[in-house]
Order: C-alpha cells, then sequence, then structure tokens
C-alpha cells in the first residue's frame, strides 16, 4: 500500500513540474515580442536571449569606457616611445608625443559625432559604409581585421620577451610564445567589454607601476655611473644623419601609441549614455600624452642612445625582470581585449541575424570559443614571423592605424559631419584644414611608414640581427 501512495505521490509531482513547464512555455509565447533593429519582431523563446543579450552589451558607462580604452591603448606604445626619442632627439620627440596625441583627442572626437549621428554604426566598418558603401565597408573591416591580429601578436611577442626575460631559462622561445598565445586566449573569453573593465584597473597600475620602476631604475643607474646624468649621450636634435627609414619607425611608433579611435566604434555601442563619450576620450588622451612624454623623455635622458626597445629592457638585468613581472598584467590584458574587439566584429557578422550573436546560449559560447582560438592561432603566427618588436608595431601602424586614427576620421568630417560646404563660413574653413592636415599625416604615415617598416625587416634579416621564423633564438 506504502509503495502505491509512494508512486502516485511520484506521478502527482512528476505532472506538477510538467504543467508548470507548459505554463511557463505558454508565458513565453504569450508575451508580447520584442523588436529588435537587426533581427526584426522576435517572440518566443528567443525573446529571453535577446533581452538578456541587450542588457548584457549596454552596461559601459564614461568612466568604464575610460578604462576600457586605457586597457586598449596604454600599453605597449609606452614600451616603445623611449627607443623613438633615442632616434628623433629630445626636442622632436617631445613635439610628435605631444602633438599627435592633441591630433589623436580631435579625430577621436569625430570619430564620436559619427557615432551619435548614426547610432547603428556598431564598428568601424560601419562607418565605411556609409562613406563608400559595400567596398568602403570590407575594406575597413579587412583593415581593422588585420591590425587586430597584428596588435594580439605584438602582445603575444612581448610575452615571448617577458617570459625569456624573467625566467633566463633555456626554454625555446617558441615555448614562451605558445604559453603567451594560451593566457592571451583565455582572457579573450568574456565577450562584453564591461566584464573586461573590471581587469582595467589591474592593467592600469602595472604598466604605471612598470614604467616608474623602469624611469626609477634606470635613472638610478644613469646617477651612480661615472660622471653621473651629465656623462649619458642624450641630445636635443638628432646628432649626424638619420636615415629616412629609421626616422619614419620612429614617428610610426608612436602614432601606435595613440590608437585608441580604432575601437571606439565598438566601445561606444555598448555605452548606456554614447553623448558622455568626450569626457573618455579628453581624459585617455590628456593621460596618454602626459605617460608617453614622461616616459620617452626621461628614459632617454637617463639612458641615452642606448635605450632599448621594449623600453623595460633598459632598467638592468634585475630592475628589468621585476619590471617585465609587474608589466605581465598590461601585457596579456591589453592584448586579449583585441582579440575581443576582433572576436566581436566577426561572431556578429556571421551571426548577425541570430540570437547567437549575443554569446549567452550553448550555441553561442561554442562558436565564440572556436573563435576565439582560431583569433589567437593566427596572431602567434604574425608574432613568429616578425619576432622583433619596433618593426613590428612600426607596420601595423603605418598599414592600418594611419587610417584609423588619422586620414579617416577626416574623411568622415568631409562627408559625414561638415553641414554645408566647407568654405561656408570660418569655422568650417578652420576644421577644414585641421581635418586636411589629419588627412595628409596619415597618407605620409600609410607610404613612408611601410616602406621604412619594410626595407628595415627586409635589412634584419640580411644582416642576421633578428632570430629566424618560429627558431628557440632570442628575440631581439
Amino acid at each position: 500500500m506504502t509503495s502505491l501512495n509512494n508512486a502516485s505521490s511520484d506521478f502527482e509531482a512528476e505532472k506538477s513540474v510538467m504543467q508548470n513547464q507548459t505554463e511557463k512555455k505558454s508565458d513565453q509565447l504569450a508575451a508580447p515580442p520584442v523588436y529588435d533593429q537587426e533581427l526584426g519582431e522576435i517572440s518566443g523563446q528567443d525573446r529571453d536571449v535577446v533581452e538578456r543579450g541587450h542588457s548584457k552589451f549596454s552596461r559601459l558607462g564614461w568612466k568604464r569606457l575610460t578604462v576600457v580604452l586605457i586597457v586598449e591603448a596604454i600599453a605597449l606604445g609606452s614600451l616603445s616611445i623611449p627607443s623613438s626619442f633615442a632616434t628623433l632627439g629630445m626636442v622632436p620627440g617631445v613635439i610628435c608625443s605631444v602633438g599627435l596625441g592633441l591630433i589623436a583627442i580631435y579625430t577621436s572626437y569625430v570619430v564620436g559625432q559619427v557615432k551619435l549621428k548614426f547610432p547603428e554604426v556598431a564598428h568601424y566598418p560601419d562607418a565605411g559604409r556609409l562613406m563608400f558603401g559595400r567596398f568602403g565597408y570590407e575594406l575597413i573591416y579587412a583593415m581593422l581585421a588585420l591590425q587586430l591580429l597584428f596588435l594580439v601578436g605584438s602582445h603575444c611577442l612581448t610575452g615571448t620577451i617577458a617570459f625569456m626575460n624573467i625566467t633566463s631559462s633555456g626554454i625555446c622561445s617558441v615555448i614562451w610564445g605558445v604559453v603567451s598565445a594560451v593566457i592571451l586566449f583565455l582572457l579573450a573569453l568574456p565577450p562584453s567589454f564591461a566584464e573586461v573593465a573590471i581587469l582595467g584597473y589591474i592593467d592600469f597600475g602595472s604598466i604605471i607601476i612598470a614604467i616608474g620602476i623602469t624611469i626609477i631604475g634606470t635613472g638610478i643607474k644613469s646617477t651612480n655611473q661615472d660622471g653621473g646624468l651629465a656623462a649619458v649621450n642624450w641630445t636635443a636634435f638628432p646628432e649626424g644623419p638619420v636615415s629616412f627609414s629609421d626616422a619614419f619607425i620612429a614617428i610610426s611608433n608612436i602614432i601606435f601609441a595613440y590608437s585608441f579611435a580604432m575601437c571606439q566604434f565598438s566601445f561606444m555601442d555598448e555605452m548606456h549614455t554614447p553623448k558622455d563619450f568626450t569626457k573618455s576620450i579628453w581624459t585617455l588622451g590628456i593621460t596618454e600624452i602626459i605617460i608617453y612624454t614622461l616616459t620617452g623623455a626621461l628614459v632617454y635622458a637617463f639612458v641615452g642612445q642606448d635605450v632599448q626597445s621594449p623600453a623595460l629592457l633598459s632598467a638592468g638585468h634585475l630592475l628589468s625582470k621585476v619590471a617585465f613581472g609587474i608589466a605581465l598584467p598590461v601585457i596579456f590584458i591589453s592584448g586579449s581585449i583585441n582579440g575581443t574587439v576582433l572576436g566581436r566584429l566577426v561572431h556578429g557578422r556571421i551571426y548577425k541575424n541570430s540570437p547567437i550573436q549575443f554569446v549567452n546560449t550553448k550555441m553561442g559560447w561554442v562558436t565564440w570559443t572556436i573563435l576565439i582560438a582560431i583569433i589567437t592561432v593566427i596572431a602567434f603566427v604574425i608574432a613568429e614571423v616578425i619576432p622583433f618588436f619596433s618593426d613590428l608595431l612600426s607596420i601595423s601602424s603605418a598599414l592600418f592605424i594611419s587610417g584609423f586614427s588619422f586620414y579617416f576620421p577626416a574623411l568622415m568630417w568631409f562627408m559625414l559631419i561638415c553641414q554645408g560646404k566647407w568654405y561656408s563660413s570660418k569655422k568650417n574653413i578652420a576644421l577644414s584644414v585641421l581635418n586636411g592636415l589629419c588627412f595628409i599625416i596619415g597618407m605620409i604615415t600609410l607610404v613612408g611608414g611601410t616602406y621604412s617598416s619594410v626595407d628595415d625587416i627586409i635589412q634584419n634579416y640580411r644582416d642576421g640581427t633578428v632570430r629566424g621564423v618560429f627558431t628557440c633564438s632570442k628575440p631581439s
């Protein structure tokens, strides 16, 4: 009798569960449909997926945007600035650092204006479509994808250099490259920039402390040497002729440091109040100018012409190990966010008309994980093919950042923002001259920087001053 009662009780419980599931499904189907700009009218089970997706990707305020921009921007760029100062000289170095920084702030402001005027622009290629149609979209899409791959690759290379410097072991550099790639892959898995922003505070603290150690260490070292600071061989202007290639690589590395406009559309697309973007770009821009100029000037003044790239290598044997150890978070967090941006760009395109794009379902996570893995592997290959720091930054800067930070924003102003003829008012004339200057800087960097980088890469391989592709030698 007891068994019959238990069976009856189990049946009633199962019946109750099934009834609740049926009622829940009916409630979902009966709920009013949601209209999505890309997916159209949505109802049923996909309704909750889309609502949670929009909620997940709309959490950035201007402060978090600043943090995310800092994570993306203040990283490898600061490590290449001192060597640029050594090539250009102190005065031209400071002028280029401050001047290019102010121009980058302005072009970033233009990018933000385009986003406010055309809210449907989710990534940089969407702005290309507004200017040049399908051709513009595909061109900028390819440029952005390649630049992001180069960035992840450069962080993979820096991670390799850092681990080899910290450990001083005989482990093959390719192994350290694989370790770096795995870390970049894991950190790129969170698909929302709001989630990455949490790591931004660690990232920023990491690079500031690492730079501080480098500046203090090189300062103490130069003070204690024979002749003190007066014996350091730094100059206000270049002594002797500077080759065209060396000068352009130095300038391209400074331009690389101010590349934050590249991902701005993607970041602003997650803002709940996009009009607040100006607070972010001014905060970031001024912070970058101060950090880059002080880092470049002080390290160059303390080390002189022998300053290395990345700059952390100039801190001395022991301090460089400490600095690289502290810099590991910025190397991998900043590198991973570029992988996340590229993943969002590609994943959103593949699943544009599907709720899978929100990465909050099993299928969404599977496809996202596979995509991030593919991106990381390609970036690792790039790091092994171009295993020298300055040239890798320089060629990506010349080919891609010259457009994202200079000539594309200038074209956006003329084609999308300018009201009336460019000569119709004093304001328009002034802004036309400014944007024309931005366009010229971008085109000169594109042509001159690309030629210089390729020439230097060929020369390095010819002279045997760098390790071969996928070899175990220490990277230069």
